[in-house]
This record gives structure tokens, C-alpha cells and sequence, in this order.
């Protein structure tokens, strides 16, 4: 069993950054960000392997990074340029197979205000 711990959201304005950071108990493969606005269903963000290798939806190609330490077991999201419409519940995820996990996070928030 894994767990995950997040940090790092915060109410931000419309391109303003945040850095959410997520924190394993163990070594795994795979680590995912997922968000969830209210009334949406929850969505992929982006993905990274323990080999570095980096996977992103659209919506964060060229805002969003994705990084993780190893040695730290902690994956962090680097979001630039922020947006209203990034307003969600921001879920850590990890796993075998990255976009799959097997264990989550239990969130931290997001806003971004115009």
C-alpha cells in the first residue's frame, strides 16, 4: 500500500504559478496529477515515469511540469499562467501504469480567480 500526500494549493489570480507538490511512502513507477472541477468529472493532467519520461494532457501542454525526486519519492506539478477554468481539485496518483493508478491522494485545492 501506498500513500500519497499533496501540498501546495492555494487561491492564486488569473497567470498567477503554483507548485504542488505529492509525496509517496514508497517507490513506484508510475505518478499522475488528475483535477476535478465541481460538476466535471475528474480529468488526467499529466503523467511521469521513475525513468523521467513525461506525459501531458492538452489543457497543460506549455503551462504545466511535471517533475519528480526519486530519492524524495515526491512529484511535484509546476503551473504557470494559470486560468480560471484550472479552478479544481488537484489529485496526486500513482501506479504501475501511468494514467492508471492505483492509489490517490485526497486532493488540495486550486483556485484561480480573474
Amino acid at each position: 500500500q501506498v500513500q500519497l500526500g499533496e501540498s501546495g494549493g492555494g487561491s492564486v489570480q488569473t497567470g498567477g504559478s503554483l507548485r504542488l507538490s505529492c509525496e509517496a511512502s514508497g517507490s513506484i513507477r508510475c505518478m499522475d496529477w488528475f483535477r476535478q472541477a465541481p460538476g466535471s468529472e475528474r480529468e488526467w493532467v499529466a503523467s511521469i515515469n521513475i525513468f523521467g519520461g513525461r506525459t501531458y494532457a492538452d489543457s497543460a501542454k506549455g503551462r504545466f511540469t511535471i517533475s519528480r525526486d526519486n530519492a524524495k519519492n515526491t512529484v511535484y506539478l509546476q503551473m504557470n499562467t494559470l486560468k480560471p477554468e484550472d479552478t479544481a481539485m488537484y489529485y496526486c496518483a500513482a501506479g504501475l501504469n501511468c494514467a492508471s493508478p492505483t492509489y490517490w491522494g485526497q486532493g488540495t485545492q486550486v483556485t484561480v480567480s480573474s
